[in-house]
């Protein structure tokens, strides 16, 4: 494997797990709030269908990726009030709001467009194109470095540099901030944030509109950015890879970043050798389309018992009288 093969798989990567960051970091605000969120997968489904929308009859991606975030917050909206205000079962709330993405995205695909539950390819506008950086193209025939840095660096959708840099704001968010202190506080003791006066209502639905507009940005950029439209389930199970990135990162931003890049880094290599050869076996395109579920089951499995997640985690709370 020569150097610029590597540079063609990391670039893939970038690509491939930019949804799962965002998805990943969304999981993150709601579940150091408390409220755990099985519905990041239906969110995004939701944003990728109104994204692709949008785009196709307005012709801008940008128009197209408000509708995305709009389409997420809606679902988001669903799941507070089941949740929070409700003091529903969170888990079912987010298994509910799935199964609702995943009928209606294709009802009114079917209804709308008439194509089977996909919409139109998108072209031109409909799409976030490509940024060059500047000195990508000077810098281009420098040995190693640039490469790195015009191929892999620049070349990007905007929406791959938002994800990237989503993730020290998160950081600041949650552990340098008057906020982020009271979310984490939410997510650990709820009663004592509400001894101290603090709503304990607010901060949660506050945490659950974040995670709506990042998993908007992450269903906007599958069908914006990643691909030229919407199709039937295109999220293919990401919000769940993005949930077993979540509790192998322990529910920390940096290390959400890492392991949400070794899944891309997985599908990548995927994708680019489906047929694997390794001299004594080939392993088959089955297998290793398969890898990065393979691996959010064998993290399910192994670090669940070990990643401890916020101990008001899951539970409604109701405020004493």
């Amino acid at each position: 494997m020569d150097f610029a093969t590597v540079i063609q798989i990391l670039d893939s990567a970038v690509r491939l797990m930019t949804p799962l960051l965002l998805a990943c970091l969304a999981g993150l605000y709601s579940e150091r709030s408390g409220v755990f969120d099985i519905g990041l997968e239906g969110k995004m489904l939701m944003a990728a269908f109104t994204a692709a929308s949008v785009a196709y009859v307005t012709g801008s991606a940008w128009l197209g990726l408000l509708a995305g975030i709009a389409g997420s917050m809606a679902l988001s909206l669903i799941h507070g009030l089941a949740s929070i205000t409700f003091c529903g079962n969170q888990l079912i709330s987010g298994v509910a709001i799935n199964f609702l993405a995943s009928g209606l995205t294709v009802l009114l695909g079917i209804k709308i467009f008439g194509l089977g539950g996909r919409t139109p390819a998108l072209s031109g506008g409909g799409r976030f194109g490509e940024i060059t950086l500047p000195f990508a193209d000077a810098l281009r025939d420098v040995p190693v470095l640039g490469p790195i840095y015009s191929e892999l660096i620049s070349g990007h959708s905007i929406l791959v540099y938002v994800a990237f840099l989503a993730v020290p704001l998160t950081w600041w968010v949650l552990f340098r901030t008057r906020f982020g202190l009271r979310l984490r506080a939410v997510g650990e003791n709820p009663a004592s944030v509400d001894t101290a006066g603090v709503s304990v209502t607010r901060l949660r639905f506050a945490a659950i509109a974040i995670a709506g507009i990042l998993c908007g940005l992450a269903g906007a950029y599958l069908a914006t950015g990643l691909s030229a439209g919407f199709v039937k389930e295109m999220t293919a199970g990401r919000g769940f890879i993005a949930l077993a990135a979540l509790i192998f990162a322990k529910w920390r931003p940096w290390n959400a970043l890492f392991a949400t890049f070794l899944f891309g880094l997985l599908e990548a290599i995927a994708n680019r050798y489906p047929n694997l050869d390794l001299g004594i076996v080939t392993v088959p395109s089955m297998f290793m389309n398969a890898l990065p579920y393979i691996l959010t089951v064998i993290i399910l499995a192994g670090f669940v018992g070990r990643a401890i997640p916020p101990r008001a985690g899951g539970e409604p709370y109701v405020k004493e009288r």
